[in-house]
Protein backbone atom coordinates (compact mmCIF):
# COMPACT_ATOMS: atom_id res chain seq x y z
CA UNK A 1 0.00 0.00 0.00
CA UNK A 2 1.29 3.53 -0.92
CA UNK A 3 -0.53 5.68 1.04
CA UNK A 4 -2.53 8.46 0.91
CA UNK A 5 -2.10 11.86 -1.47
CA UNK A 6 0.98 14.26 -0.64
CA UNK A 7 -1.59 16.72 1.57
CA UNK A 8 -2.88 14.13 3.73
CA UNK A 9 0.68 12.34 3.98
CA UNK A 10 1.97 16.09 5.15
CA UNK A 11 -1.06 16.82 7.61
CA UNK A 12 -0.65 13.75 9.27
CA UNK A 13 2.88 14.56 9.74
CA UNK A 14 2.07 17.70 11.42
CA UNK A 15 -0.47 16.15 13.26
CA UNK A 16 1.51 13.31 14.83
CA UNK A 17 3.87 15.64 16.26
CA UNK A 18 1.42 18.02 17.51
CA UNK A 19 -0.31 14.56 19.10
CA UNK A 20 2.94 13.16 20.41
CA UNK A 21 4.31 16.52 21.96
CA UNK A 22 0.79 16.39 23.73
CA UNK A 23 1.41 12.81 24.86
CA UNK A 24 4.62 13.88 26.69
CA UNK A 25 2.72 16.46 28.14
CA UNK A 26 -0.09 14.09 29.52
CA UNK A 27 2.74 11.69 31.00
CA UNK A 28 4.97 14.53 32.26
CA UNK A 29 2.35 16.33 34.26
CA UNK A 30 0.17 13.03 35.33
CA UNK A 31 0.85 13.70 38.43
CA UNK A 32 -0.71 17.27 38.55
CA UNK A 33 -3.47 17.32 35.96
CA UNK A 34 -5.98 14.73 35.19
CA UNK A 35 -4.42 12.08 32.69
CA UNK A 36 -1.33 10.20 33.31
CA UNK A 37 0.54 7.56 31.91
CA UNK A 38 -2.30 5.95 30.37
CA UNK A 39 -3.92 8.81 28.60
CA UNK A 40 -0.60 9.52 27.70
CA UNK A 41 0.42 6.17 26.17
CA UNK A 42 -2.80 6.28 24.08
CA UNK A 43 -1.37 9.34 22.61
CA UNK A 44 2.23 8.22 21.84
CA UNK A 45 0.58 5.20 19.95
CA UNK A 46 -1.76 7.16 18.02
CA UNK A 47 0.57 9.48 16.90
CA UNK A 48 2.72 6.73 15.38
CA UNK A 49 -0.96 4.86 14.13
CA UNK A 50 -1.41 8.22 12.20
CA UNK A 51 1.65 8.20 10.09
CA UNK A 52 1.23 4.71 9.31
CA UNK A 53 -2.35 5.33 8.55
CA UNK A 54 -1.22 8.29 6.51
CA UNK A 55 2.54 7.15 4.76
CA UNK A 56 1.54 3.66 4.15
CA UNK A 57 2.37 0.00 5.46
CA UNK A 58 5.49 0.40 3.36
CA UNK A 59 7.09 3.89 5.30
CA UNK A 60 8.05 1.80 8.32
CA UNK A 61 9.78 -1.63 8.76
CA UNK A 62 6.57 -3.23 10.45
CA UNK A 63 8.05 -6.13 11.36
CA UNK A 64 11.13 -4.91 12.75
CA UNK A 65 9.39 -2.41 14.63
CA UNK A 66 7.51 -5.14 16.02
CA UNK A 67 9.98 -6.84 17.75
CA UNK A 68 11.54 -3.45 18.94
CA UNK A 69 8.02 -2.13 20.60
CA UNK A 70 7.37 -6.10 22.18
CA UNK A 71 11.34 -5.38 23.32
CA UNK A 72 9.71 -1.85 24.82
CA UNK A 73 6.65 -2.78 26.55
CA UNK A 74 8.52 -5.79 28.29
CA UNK A 75 11.84 -3.64 29.22
CA UNK A 76 9.31 -1.10 30.56
CA UNK A 77 7.18 -3.75 32.69
CA UNK A 78 10.30 -5.39 34.54
CA UNK A 79 11.37 -1.95 35.49
CA UNK A 80 8.13 -0.63 36.49
CA UNK A 81 8.73 -3.76 39.12
CA UNK A 82 12.34 -3.49 39.89
CA UNK A 83 11.36 0.00 41.30
CA UNK A 84 8.32 -1.40 43.20
CA UNK A 85 10.40 -3.81 44.81
CA UNK A 86 12.99 -1.47 45.45
CA UNK A 87 10.85 0.35 47.90
CA UNK A 88 10.31 -3.07 49.72
CA UNK A 89 14.34 -2.38 50.08
CA UNK A 90 14.47 1.21 51.00
CA UNK A 91 13.84 1.02 54.55
CA UNK A 92 10.02 0.04 53.73
CA UNK A 93 7.86 -3.01 54.53
CA UNK A 94 5.55 -1.91 51.54
CA UNK A 95 5.64 -2.37 47.93
CA UNK A 96 5.78 0.85 45.54
CA UNK A 97 7.03 2.83 48.80
CA UNK A 98 7.51 6.39 47.70
CA UNK A 99 11.08 6.97 48.76
CA UNK A 100 11.92 9.64 46.55
CA UNK A 101 12.06 13.36 48.18
CA UNK A 102 8.05 14.79 47.55
CA UNK A 103 9.33 18.49 46.83
CA UNK A 104 6.50 21.35 46.60
CA UNK A 105 2.91 20.47 45.94
CA UNK A 106 2.00 21.73 42.56
CA UNK A 107 5.32 21.74 40.53
CA UNK A 108 6.55 18.86 38.36
CA UNK A 109 8.60 17.75 40.60
CA UNK A 110 7.00 17.41 43.30
CA UNK A 111 5.38 13.18 43.88
CA UNK A 112 8.64 11.28 44.51
CA UNK A 113 8.61 8.27 42.37
CA UNK A 114 5.50 8.82 40.78
CA UNK A 115 6.14 10.48 38.01
CA UNK A 116 9.05 7.77 36.98
CA UNK A 117 6.45 5.31 37.03
CA UNK A 118 3.64 7.53 34.84
CA UNK A 119 6.44 7.67 32.10
CA UNK A 120 6.85 4.33 32.14
CA UNK A 121 3.53 3.25 32.21
CA UNK A 122 3.66 5.87 29.39
CA UNK A 123 5.80 3.60 27.19
CA UNK A 124 4.23 0.48 28.48
CA UNK A 125 0.82 1.59 27.23
CA UNK A 126 2.26 2.90 23.88
CA UNK A 127 4.22 -0.21 23.03
CA UNK A 128 1.38 -2.11 23.52
CA UNK A 129 -0.70 -0.34 21.64
CA UNK A 130 1.20 -0.21 19.38
CA UNK A 131 2.28 -3.84 18.85
CA UNK A 132 -1.41 -4.41 18.71
CA UNK A 133 -2.02 -2.29 15.61
CA UNK A 134 1.35 -3.33 13.99
CA UNK A 135 0.61 -7.17 14.68
CA UNK A 136 -3.35 -6.52 12.92
CA UNK A 137 -1.71 -4.75 9.67
CA UNK A 138 1.23 -7.34 9.17
CA UNK A 139 -1.12 -9.70 9.43
CA UNK A 140 -3.83 -8.52 7.27
CA UNK A 141 -0.82 -7.32 4.58
CA UNK A 142 -0.05 -11.36 4.80
CA UNK A 143 -2.95 -12.59 4.54
CA UNK A 144 -4.06 -10.38 1.75
CA UNK A 145 -0.49 -11.74 -0.80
Amino acid sequence: MKGMSVIVKKVAQLLSAMIFVFGMYIITHGHILPGGGFAGGVLLASSFIVLILAQGLGYFQLKKQREMTSLLESLSALIILLLGFSGLFAGSLFFFNNYLPKGEPGELLSAGNIPIYSVLIGIKVAATLFTIFLALTIYKEEVSK
